[in-house]
């Protein structure tokens, strides 16, 4: 049934160009997660050191998220499509490729910026998109960003395999995606409007706390996975450098088949059973992680991580949308800064522990927020 309904998503040139930017970011993160370990011996980076410059990106996202409107008031779509996601791929090239901190650390705000801004321009975009096709399309542009970090993981054993730097091969995909964005370009140019938002950003009140903690812990646990997996089977697994990349590589497959299949079990499943059952599955993954006794056995955690993952936050987004007195945009913005609150304080709390203790020690933590999630899950009331 997906096979079908993605055949269907290239058959529109149009949708499928604004879907390609969904995986941009992704395409470059895998290069850059498993560059992470070699990035840090350069720069002389500790752990703690690691996890308190890495704030630097979501502290981008939050102010995107502070200036969106006024951004998209003044710019219009057509002019920010393409050239947003083109600085963003820009960016992610010179944090790999740094000689220095001050350098990595102000192209990660400004990666983090232009994130969140080309996040919420691509998203409005598919609306309109289905509206002019009539037909859905927002899950398959999802899968997409999950597919390019399989391709961008895949892409980076191999190059590791023949001995390719990682700065060589982040400046190789940054110029691939490049091109083909410019080419895409074509496209983009037809959304010649304006983004007008009435709704101001705001913390999640009492009613949706606890949605707005599980969104927290999820983005945690995949900005866990994107900034410590390939560090973790290196340093502590000695994992060959083929496989440090596939920590991330088999979370992203597993979030890539859930996507494209959530459609079909998610209202066979059950919110509240997809938020206990996810959570705890994604709680035994970071378990796995943490006490492995080899680079396989962590790869399968990972895994496990992204098969857990992988329908939570639609469901809480669309729970958002369904509670009292709260409109679907306000629902919406308050669940994702609960989000953009665990990519902040994840990773960087991982740093922190691997440096007082161990990074094992580091991963289960993660474990237990998962764990306090399932536990939120099953007790709120909207689900």
């Amino acid at each position: 049934m997906f096979l079908k309904n993605t055949v269907q998503f290239f058959k529109y040139p149009d949708v499928s160009a604004v879907g390609f930017l969904f995986s941009t970011s992704s395409m470059m993160i895998g290069i850059w997660a498993a560059a992470l370990p070699f990035v840090i011996k350069r720069l002389g980076l500790s752990d703690a050191d690691l996890g308190l410059i890495l704030l630097l990106a979501p502290v981008g996202s939050i102010t995107g998220v502070i200036f969106s409107s006024q951004i998209f008031g003044k710019i219009k779509i057509n002019n920010w499509l393409g050239f947003g996601n083109l600085a963003q791929v820009i960016l992610l090239a010179i944090e790999v490729t740094a000689p220095y901190l001050w350098v990595f650390g102000l192209a990660l705000f400004f990666r983090g910026l232009f994130g969140f801004l080309n996040s919420t321009a691509n998203n409005l975009v598919v609306p309109k998109l289905e509206k002019e096709h009539g037909r859905r399309f927002m899950s398959t542009c999802h899968a997409l960003y999950s597919i390019g970090g399989v391709i961008s993981a895949g892409v980076a054993a191999i190059f590791f395999s023949f001995g390719v730097s990682s700065s060589t091969q982040i400046i190789t995909m940054a110029v691939v995606l490049s091109v083909i964005i410019l080419y895409l370009r074509k496209f983009y140019l037809k959304h010649d409007y304006f983004i007008h938002s009435g709704s101001g950003y705001r913390l999640p009140n009492k009613t949706i706390i606890g949605l707005s903690f599980i969104c927290l812990v999820m983005f945690m646990a995949e900005g866990s996975v994107i900034d410590w997996s390939s560090i973790y089977l290196k340093r502590e697994l000695m994992a060959p450098l083929s496989l440090i990349s596939i920590g991330y590589g088999g979370f992203s497959v597993a979030m890539t088949l859930g996507r494209l299949n959530g459609d079909i079990y998610i209202p066979r499943l059950g919110d509240k059973k997809i938020i206990v059952g996810g959570t705890l599955l994604a709680a035994i993954g970071f378990s796995m992680v943490s006490f492995s006794p080899s680079p396989a056995f962590a790869i399968a955690g990972f895994i496990l991580v992204g098969m857990g993952c992988c329908w939570i936050v639609p469901v809480l987004f669309a729970a958002a949308s369904r509670i009292p007195d709260v409109s679907a945009v306000q629902g919406f913005g308050m669940i994702t800064s609960g989000g953009l609150i665990g990519f902040v304080v994840g990773p960087s709390i991982i740093g922190f522990i691997s440096e007082q203790f161990n990074l094992s020690i580091g991963i289960l933590f993660v474990a237990v927020m998962l764990l306090l999630a399932c536990f939120a899950g099953w007790r709120n009331k909207f689900l």
